[in-house]
């Protein structure tokens, strides 16, 4: 940053203040790939909210990038901080939710290959742990992959390890 000795203020560069213009841009680019129903978790101008919805409609190459850049410019007119911070906050917990769905898909994998010793490593991890209903399902996995039916009990398997686990 440059100091201006007449008034004490700091100037920014050139390559600071397209940077900073960048990454205006490069949000409300995040924010035209984010589902509807988290762009309302942001408190956004009518005006940047209607050039969004535009964005989304737009296949033509040219077209989006002239519109994204639009966005970039509105977005310059508002504080992008609380922006950042809540697509930071949705991230955070996008990720969050996957690696719970990670754990939970591996005990039910793990239950469904290894049987009892599986049951009695859950048990031990979780506490609270309905031993006999999760045999009943896996005992119930084996006759329905048997017979070729469908998965209902590992979709119930899952269903209460998602409970268990959350």
């Amino acid at each position: 940053m440059v100091e201006d000795e007449e008034f004490g203020l700091e100037q920014k560069s050139k390559s600071q203040l397209k940077r900073e213009m960048i990454s205006v841009q490069d949000l409300g680019e995040e924010l035209v790939e984010l589902p509807i129903r988290f762009l309302q978790r942001f408190d956004l101008p009518e005006n940047l909210l209607n050039a969004i919805e535009a964005a989304r409609g737009i296949t033509s190459r040219g077209a989006r990038k002239r519109q994204l850049q639009y966005i970039g410019r509105l977005m310059r007119e508002v504080d992008a901080e609380p922006i950042r911070k809540t697509m930071d906050d949705i991230k955070h917990r996008q990720v969050h939710a996957a690696q719970q769905l990670h754990l939970i898909e591996g005990w039910r994998e793990r239950l469904l290959s290894e049987g009892d010793g599986a049951i009695q490593a859950l048990c031990e991890e979780y506490s609270e742990t309905d031993r006999q209903r999760v045999r009943l399902w896996l005992r119930a996995a084996e006759r329905e992959k048997a017979a070729n039916k469908p998965p209902t009990s590992v979709r119930a398997l899952f269903q209460y390890l998602r409970e268990l686990i959350a």
